[in-house]
């Protein structure tokens, strides 16, 4: 499989929060000048790092980034989300949710804060069981038949909801799902236990999710939070005790033996083999700094052998 750079997503999750519009611009142009060209963001995107309780400050300054650079549109995929923003600023414990009149405004407000006319992929954030799943379908559909939105994903819900929607979609004559965004990465948590941080309940990618990829190949995969906020290199950031199993010392001892081969970092190497794996999961890199973004990038560009991926698949 030839993987590149623009295979690569650009997580856009702190910009405007965390880093200001100059770190986040300069994020944005070298990962452009770089080759990737799909960029990642929410509608909700950071509300819990905003200080005002509110999303849609990553939105606002990819609008400026693009003002600033036009042009630049026709070469980006631009995907942002829905359904996950509070329905109070600073009360996080309800989301805004999957229904028709709230998919409606809060695209409209994406749009807006985008400076666009159309996102090329608009994703359904997270679960919402108070609204009929047919209506949430119905909503996303009508999103693509009036030309706001060109595909449309399905994140942090179980595969039978994902299979159910589809078919929902096919009943109602409307786009279906076909992009899924969960967390994976090279190491697992065992199983039955609470990540920190990782609050979706059918956030991760399991071995049924892979079955269903591998048997639904218009279906394409996005991983977040692959690297496990930067475990596999940052001695300050060590996994969390639930990655602590025999499963993953053996995968961690393999991993270091081909980043070794290959004159790379561990975390790079997760990327490159994400990148190559079947189905293949497109890692979304989320970076503070241009070091950390270069390093993100090369890994598209490892060469990563047959023998190396048999190797790094076979460690139990």
């Amino acid at each position: 499989m030839t993987v590149s750079t623009a295979d690569l997503v650009l997580g856009a999750m702190y910009f405007g929060t965390r880093n200001d519009d100059k770190e986040s611009f300069a994020l944005l142009d070298r990962f452009v000048e770089r080759g990737g060209r799909t960029i990642d963001t929410s509608d909700c995107y950071a509300f819990w790092a905003s200080g005002t309780g509110a999303g849609g400050q990553s939105e606002a300054v990819l609008g400026r980034w693009l003002a600033a650079n036009p042009g630049i549109r026709q070469e980006l995929v631009i995907a942002t989300k829905v359904g996950m923003e509070p329905q109070v600023p600073g009360k996080f414990d309800v989301p805004q949710g999957l229904s028709a009149p709230v998919i409606e405004r809060q695209l409209a407000a994406s749009l807006e804060r985008l400076g666009l006319d159309r996102v090329d992929l608009y994703w359904a954030h997270g679960e919402d069981r108070r609204v009929d799943l047919a209506e949430t379908v119905a909503a996303m559909g009508a999103a693509v038949r009036a030309g706001q939105v060109d595909r449309l994903g399905i994140s942090n819900h179980p595969t039978w909801r994902v299979e159910q929607a589809r078919a929902l979609a096919r009943e109602q004559g409307v786009e279906p799902f076909t992009a899924l965004q969960l967390t994976t990465s090279y190491v697992r948590p065992r199983p039955d236990t609470q990540v920190p941080g990782k609050d979706h309940r059918f956030g991760f990618v399991t071995d049924e999710t892979i079955d269903y990829l591998q048997t639904h190949p218009e279906l394409e995969l996005w991983a977040y939070s692959p690297l496990v906020q930067g475990s596999y290199d940052r001695a300050d950031r060590p996994f969390p005790d639930v990655y602590d199993h025999p499963g993953t010392t053996a995968r961690l001892a393999e991993l270091s033996s081909v980043a070794s081969e290959l004159g790379a970092t561990r975390g790079q190497v997760v990327l490159s083999w994400l990148l190559h794996s079947t189905p293949q999961a497109r890692p979304i890199v989320g970076v503070s700094t241009l070091e950390q973004l270069d390093q993100a990038l090369a890994a598209a560009e490892l060469p990563l052998s047959a023998d190396h991926l048999a190797r790094l698949d076979a460690a139990h």
